[in-house]
């Protein structure tokens, strides 16, 4: 990404939330979500570059709610990279047969947001993180639907990854290898929400898959 001014945007829902603050108190701005840890490590090793981390993550939001505020929570930002982690609101509302779910805008919605970003903002890198889920909690009820819909916005989000040129950071397969170390619970505490060892996990995976590739902050 060369010497230019970093401005990393990290979207999402509850996951990348994290709890963060809505004013300018910079100790809580990012949440403690994997983001925080991202942004910890890459402004120590960047300090002298003063790299900027901004979180917009919103609990419950789906992909078509970023899209409603993609203006002022993402245009306007002017990031140089923005990182997705999106959809597994989408599969809970279908999954609990709430009104918003009756029909499935993942994939229509994902892609429209990627086009006009790319559109917009064409020097801007773009991250997409895989959507997981593992089998306790909210999930184990309905665990097969809950599988099969989420290999499938795997499946769109890794495609989506090649049609519009973005780094595509896979995190099912460790969440599912490191459960051979502990329980899903101890992970993802409710099937789909991760704990403190979740979000480090996020972190890794995402530092190591973005650091060594076209997208590396430098």
């Amino acid at each position: 990404m060369g010497d230019k001014k970093h401005i990393v945007l990290f979207q999402g829902d509850s996951i990348t939330d994290g709890a963060r603050s809505r004013n300018q108190d910079p100790s809580h701005l990012l949440g403690d979500s994997y983001a925080f840890t991202i942004a910890g490590k890459l402004s120590y090793e960047l300090a002298e570059k003063n790299p900027q981390f901004i979180n917009r993550g919103v609990s419950g939001d789906r992909v078509s709610d970023l899209y409603a505020r993609w203006n002022e929570d993402a245009i306007s930002l002017q990031p140089s990279l923005i990182s997705f982690l999106i959809g597994v609101n989408d599969a809970w509302r279908s999954m609990s047969n709430e009104p918003s779910g009756i029909t499935d805008r993942f994939e229509r919605a994902y892609r429209h947001l990627l086009a006009e970003t790319k559109e917009v903002l064409p020097e801007t890198g773009l991250v997409i993180c895989e959507p997981f889920i593992l089998n306790t909690g909210s999930t184990a009820e309905k665990w097969d639907a809950w599988k099969m819909r989420l290999e499938q916005y795997q499946d769109i989000a890794g495609n989506l990854s090649e049609e519009f040129g973005a780094v595509f950071v896979p995190l099912q397969k460790p969440f599912n290898e490191a459960c051979e170390r502990q329980e899903p619970s101890y992970w993802l505490w409710d099937g789909v929400h991760p704990t403190p060892a979740g979000h480090e996990l996020i972190a890794r995976e995402w530092l190591n898959v973005v650091q060594n590739s076209k997208l590396a902050i430098r």
